[in-house]
């Protein structure tokens, strides 16, 4: 349950400011500023990764090894505390081969922290 005087629900502004952010391809300081401690992000159905620190690691270990152009997001939509934005990345390994991923990230935050995060996408997509 809410506390009082807290606020439930990112404001749209917020949210802008966490899509340019990503967009400018920082996304470790996406994450370390716009994640809640205890956040936790999930791919399809795969099982969650749980708490910042955790997310914070496991993005920087895929910009080591992959170089990620994010495209400008198009469509996004803020319902309350709930958000969902439509992703594209073109993402070129060290192999030299560049692999488009078009996915939908669906979002619950906790005033202006993302608390949970799930993403759907074909996985096909990332093997080239």
């Amino acid at each position: 349950m809410p506390q009082k005087g807290l606020p439930t629900m990112p404001s749209r502004e917020t949210v802008e400011r966490f899509i340019r952010t990503v967009e400018s391809n920082d996304h470790v300081r996406a994450i370390e500023e716009f994640y809640a401690e205890d956040a936790s992000m999930q791919e399809n159905t795969a099982p969650p990764r749980v708490g910042r620190d955790v997310l914070v690691a496991h993005e920087a270990a895929v910009l080591a090894r992959t170089k990620v152009h994010t495209h400008k997001v198009t469509t996004f939509l803020v319902d309350g505390d709930h958000v969902a934005i439509n992703w594209v990345f073109e993402m070129t390994g060290k192999d030299g081969v560049t692999r488009r991923l078009d996915e939908m990230a669906l979002q619950l935050w906790r005033g202006d922290k993302i608390v949970r995060e799930r993403f759907f996408y074909d996985p096909a997509a990332l093997r080239g």
